[in-house]
């Protein structure tokens, strides 16, 4: 398997609703109803099971959301590159268009002293299970809930939330999204890493990082 950076992942699928969104290939699909969002679906997963690689599907009514990721390496490859680019022939062929607003991914992260103390915790309360490509953060089994990923800290912090919510958004998202919660607001906490993250906070305080994949790669 070839790994891409996220420039040559983008550069390939541009014109394609497919962009990187936290290490997985997103797309979402708008349909007129849900018959032809399942449709869509099946179509899909006739390519999916030609190519011997699947994607993670949510379906709706007129509505249709799918991310890919080589789940047995834990990173993005030619083959994922290669399964949007069939799907985003699929929906071309169906007249399937892209859904109105940006794909985004929702983190919670928790500062603490010593992780494996309180990961089984967090894991019991969630149903969670540890994450296929990264043992030390917790996932939804069913890949609906937001990622629990826990941050070391030198101290217990009493100045601030032990908590905080990290929003990962498309790189063009980014300043927008930033620009909109100052305006509702919050407060910039710190930019010393933009434009891979932004550190926000609310009126009492309350941290939120929206981070892009600009510069990670």
């Amino acid at each position: 398997m070839t790994d891409l950076t996220t420039g040559e992942i983008e550069a390939a699928l541009a014109g394609t609703p497919w962009r990187v969104v936290l290490g997985r290939l997103v797309a979402h699909f708008a349909t007129p109803d849900f018959a032809s969002a399942l449709t869509f679906v099946e179509r899909v997963a006739e390519e999916a099971e030609a190519a011997g690689h699947h994607p993670d599907v949510t379906l709706g009514y007129g509505y249709v959301a799918l991310s890919v990721v080589s789940h047995d390496v834990g990173r993005l490859t030619e083959r994922d590159v290669d399964l949007a680019a069939r799907v985003a022939l699929v929906a071309v062929e169906l007249g399937v268009e892209q859904a109105p607003g940006a794909p985004q991914a929702v983190e919670i992260a928790v500062d603490t002293t010593d992780d494996a103390r309180v990961r089984p915790f967090w894991a019991a309360v969630l149903g969670y299970e540890a994450a296929g490509d990264d043992p030390d953060a917790l996932a939804d089994p069913r890949g609906t809930g937001p990622r629990v990923w826990f941050q070391d800290s030198d101290d217990v912090r009493t100045e601030r939330g032990r908590l905080h919510v990290d929003v990962s958004v498309l790189v063009d998202e980014g300043p927008a999204r930033v620009e909109a919660a100052l305006a509702a607001g919050g407060r910039l906490v710190s930019d010393e890493h933009a434009p891979s993250w932004w550190v926000l906070a609310d009126a009492d305080g309350n941290e939120v990082c929206v981070s892009t994949a600009a510069g990670r790669d």
